[in-house]
């Protein structure tokens, strides 16, 4: 049976504090896979919630990238997806509200599409919060609680 979520758990596991270890840069490094560059970073959360970073882009073109962060559901192997970042490579369509958009955009978990028996992040929002790969895992860190680790070489991007 697929995991279910309040609306209100949803936001506490978003707002849950997620300290990224010293080293995180060099663990989420894409590495080739069939066509795309991937990779994922097990994070545990303050609270005693275990998430995951989970970074995919295409090889060829560069929109064609997704960048999510899930929980992993206690006493089992499933991970619910929480938020979920997307390049401008595809139309999305959101099917309650009946819009569609062909855009960046952030996927986002919701009791209703829950209870529509969608995929939990079903509904989207555009944004021109980001218009690149990085820019999207920048947001991501930004929203979802991450705490990021004391930096003395500079910048947090200039690395990935």
């Amino acid at each position: 049976m697929a995991a279910r979520y309040s609306d209100g758990q949803i936001q506490t596991l978003l707002a849950e504090r997620k300290p990224l270890p010293a080293d995180w840069r060099g663990k989420v490094q894409l590495r080739s896979k069939r066509g795309h560059r991937e990779r994922d970073l097990a994070i545990d959360g303050v609270d005693g919630s275990r998430f995951r970073l989970i970074l995919r882009q295409n090889d060829i073109n560069a929109f064609d990238f997704s960048i999510i962060l899930a929980v992993e559901v206690p006493n089992t192997n499933q991970l619910f997806r929480l938020r979920r970042y997307n390049g401008k490579s595809h139309e999305h369509t959101n099917h309650l509200e009946g819009d569609t958009f062909y855009d960046f955009h952030i996927h986002m978990a919701t009791e209703r599409y829950q209870e529509l028996g969608t995929r939990e992040d079903a509904f989207a929002e555009a944004t021109g919060r980001f218009d690149d790969f990085h820019g999207a895992l920048r947001c991501l860190l930004e929203d979802c609680g991450f705490d990021l680790p004391d930096d003395p070489q500079g910048s947090l991007f200039e690395e990935l």
